[in-house]
């Protein structure tokens, strides 16, 4: 047990305010559904076999996760000729949910980095069993695709050292919770402005994403595995970002995380087995069009690359919106030709026929205000790939005329997933950065113009690899943090801990269990054991946030009367990762 209190010079034992949030960690799975076989289009020797590790708690072939995870990815193996199975790995996936009685297990994760209590155990167990299935394997040619959630990510990197990586087509990890994104680390991470990212980093948009729950796996991804493993982590996931949201780290599927992920896989798995990728995911694409004066010769060469690309994505079940745009100074706005909820190609097509060239005058055009109105007019579909393709030959005022920046369009580009630029023009250097800057892409007009329709058509990447920070008023960007200042000895059994943070509430860990949550900056720890090293930890947290963990360990009681002979002052730096009281 711990008893709160407050430092002062009249100390006093206030009301402890804590909650025990082991449900917070992870629900067992949801969407669950009738068993069904794990085999299919099986072989003896299939050309492929696809293994998912389940999270905490999640039955065996009903888990949501390995369905959703499944059908995802067999929706386009169905394409191939690839013969393949799946297998749901066989381990204990031990809970870690509050209701079942599990909370032991859910603070022996926490406490013990992953590695020793009961989660430690099942961990350990799925290892082996992943290691028998790839290493026993008497089928050499089959590649192996692996997946893995919550406690079935730390199964998977746990073993990757001991599998040949030729057997190994590609790995995909979903809310670690021993991540390791080092570019989000620092009061100012380098991730918040998009620079180094990790290349395991497909789908983390909290830039400030540095270490799991569990601490972190160091290096992520081993040498001989660089390129083979990527790693997804919801938005406000608590075992892999730095917020803390429950439902963030169980909605991988209806997010969908999974879906984005077997697009990323299915391109590996092709590249593989030297197949083209026959799938392409949903597309939205805006064409917009300068119809200034000076466009007058390149128009229709213009109109005709801007409907093939009308026509292959519609065809593809994508959909299309299509404006013009001139200078402001022209008292010109974007014109509306057709919008994604009702164009067709027959309207597409008279939307072409509509455009003509008039106005302009000094070379740059409105192209900032008019990108930001489309994206703005526009309802994207989410999980759609996104593109708006420019057609121009003339570079762009910035600021625009109507106080439009170059900020204000690659912010609204970055929010909405982002909008992919994609600029062919006569003016390809002035545009560069816009392009690198929303993930696009420019084209001179005297290149093949079919080239840049392929990329954008080929591209399934829906999702960003991370949300570059854009401040907002009232927008907390700060992690909270702790500092250990004092433990003081009570009895052979009990300590006091005093500690400063900036935090509103901090959690309290005590070897296997979860003490709660209090708001005070001094607590007293009781019950300590005397045959083992007690470990305290405190995780600060703030209305949305949480910091990093700190901790202190008590040495072995037996053979001590006392295991402290005065006060210890715990160092204030470094003030991150494990700090031990050594005995006097």
């Amino acid at each position: 047990m711990f008893k709160n209190t407050r430092c002062g010079n009249n100390q006093k034992t206030n009301k402890t305010k804590w909650w025990l949030i082991a449900l917070a960690m992870v629900v067992p799975s949801v969407g669950l559904v009738l068993p069904q076989s794990n085999q299919v289009r099986a072989e003896s020797c299939p050309d492929l076999k696809v293994i998912f590790a389940r999270g905490s708690g999640g039955e065996r072939y009903t888990s949501g996760h390995y369905l959703a995870f499944k059908s995802a990815l067999e929706t386009k193996l169905a394409t191939s000729d690839l013969t393949y199975e799946f297998e749901d790995l066989d381990y204990p996936a031990v809970s870690i949910d509050i209701n079942d009685g599990h909370l032991g297990t859910l603070i022996g994760a926490y406490v013990g980095s992953g590695d020793a209590y009961d989660f430690g155990d099942s961990v350990h167990k799925g290892t082996a069993e992943l290691l028998r299935l790839i290493n026993g394997d008497s089928c050499k040619n089959t590649k192996y695709v692996l997946g893995g959630y919550s406690q079935g990510a730390v199964v998977l990197l746990n073993g990757l050292g001991q599998i040949d990586p030729s057997k190994i087509i590609y790995v995909a990890t979903f809310g670690d919770p021993k991540i390791y994104l080092p570019e989000g680390a620092g009061l100012v991470p380098q991730a918040c402005s998009g620079r180094n990212l990790s290349d395991y980093r497909i789908y983390v948009p909290d830039c400030r994403a540095y270490k799991g729950i569990l601490g972190a796996r160091e290096p992520y991804v081993i040498e001989q595995y660089v390129g083979k493993v990527g790693t997804w982590c919801n938005k406000y996931d608590i075992l892999c970002s730095s917020h803390f949201s429950i439902t963030s780290h169980t909605h991988y599927a209806e997010d969908g995380l999974y879906e984005d992920a077997s697009k990323y896989i299915f391109s590996k798995i092709g590249a593989e087995f030297n197949f083209k990728n026959q799938y392409t995911s949903p597309h939205d694409t805006a064409i917009l069009i300068d119809s200034t004066w000076s466009m007058d010769e390149l128009i229709e060469q213009y109109k005709t690359e801007a409907l093939r690309l009308a026509e292959k994505s519609l065809a593809s079940g994508g959909r299309v919106a299509l404006y013009d745009y001139r200078d402001v100074g022209d008292e010109y706005e974007p014109v509306e030709h057709c919008y994604f909820e009702t164009c067709d190609l027959k309207s597409f097509k008279a939307g072409l026929d509509a455009i003509s060239t008039g106005g302009g005058g000094d070379t740059p055009e409105s192209l900032l205000s008019a990108s930001l109105y489309v994206m703005k007019q526009l309802e994207w579909e989410l999980g759609s790939t996104k593109s708006l393709v420019i057609l121009t030959d003339a570079g762009y005022h910035s600021p625009d005329l109507d106080g439009t920046t170059f900020y204000d369009v690659k912010k609204m580009s970055k929010q909405i997933d982002p909008v992919n630029f994609y600029i062919i023009t006569t003016e390809t250097e002035v545009y560069q950065s816009l392009a690198e800057a929303t993930g696009g892409k420019v084209v001179s007009t005297v290149d093949d113009l079919s080239i840049l329709t392929d990329e954008i058509m080929e591209n399934f990447e829906s999702l960003p690899r991370v949300e570059e920070e854009f401040i907002d008023e009232n927008y907390e960007n700060t992690l909270p943090e702790l500092q250990m200042t004092r433990v003081v000895e009570i009895s052979e059994t009990e300590v006091r801990v005093e500690f400063e943070t900036d935090g509103v509430m901090t959690m309290v860990f005590l070897n296997d269990g979860m003490l709660g949550i209090t708001e005070g900056d001094a607590l007293t720890i009781t019950d300590l054991k005397r045959d083992i090293e007690n470990k305290i930890t405190l995780v600060p947290l703030s209305e949305t946030r949480r910091g990093e963990s700190v901790s202190v360990t008590l040495p072995i009681l037996e053979g001590y009367g006392g295991f402290l002979n005065d006060d210890v002052i715990v160092p204030k730096t470094p003030n991150t990762g494990m700090l031990t009281v050594l005995v006097w």
